[in-house]
């Protein structure tokens, strides 16, 4: 089984914004992104997508028929949602900082609950059994499956980097030591450049 791992292009945000469950446009094109991801993708797989805009403007791209899943939005940031970094305030950003599972901003989700939405989202898709599969998600959700996946510790899967408008593949590989193989990261942050 494979599993192409795709971020959106970037949002159209000021760098220092805090976004997540914010539903943005795209600052670069769709199109173009699109074109340099299809080479790398099977053309028949079906592709899953965040509902949000900045998916759904490369989804539509990409495949004719995508399928648009809740659990694959970005994290829920609550009353920080679109506020500048600095804004939020040093003591909140700490709090996060020494609890990134289970700290939870205000009216947000915390980053635990996150990732327990993308493990149900990949218990499904295992269960279909099919070949290949594409995902265009966010960068939290893509960190959460790869460590679901490969069983990343905390430390490494956290600060795993997704760049924008890259696709990274996660296969399901033989193994002599294991019955039902294991996962593998083949590829990652590929683009038309690579």
């Amino acid at each position: 089984m494979q599993i192409f791992l795709i971020r959106h292009p970037r949002p159209q945000v000021a760098p220092d914004v805090c976004y997540g469950r914010s539903d943005l446009t795209l600052a670069e094109d769709a199109e173009s992104c699109a074109a340099a991801l299809r080479r790398r993708l099977p053309p028949d797989a079906p592709l899953y997508s965040s509902p949000l805009m900045r998916c759904r403007l490369l989804s539509e791209r990409l495949h004719p028929q995508p399928i648009y899943d809740e659990r694959l939005q970005e994290m829920h940031f609550g009353e920080w949602e679109l506020r500048r970094w600095e804004d939020i305030g040093h003591a909140q950003i700490d709090a996060w900082a020494a609890d990134p599972l289970n700290f939870t901003p205000p009216g947000g989700e915390s980053v635990g609950t996150m990732r327990r939405r993308a493990a149900g989202f990949l218990a499904d898709l295992r269960k279909a059994g099919l070949p290949s599969t594409v995902i265009v998600t966010h960068a939290g959700i893509l960190r959460a499956c790869a460590a679901e996946l490969l069983a990343l510790p905390q430390n490494d899967w956290l600060t795993l980097p997704f760049d924008y408008g890259t696709v990274s593949l996660i296969e399901k590989v033989a193994s002599p030591h294991m019955t039902e193989g294991e996962w593998r990261l083949i590829w990652h942050n590929c683009n038309h450049a690579a």
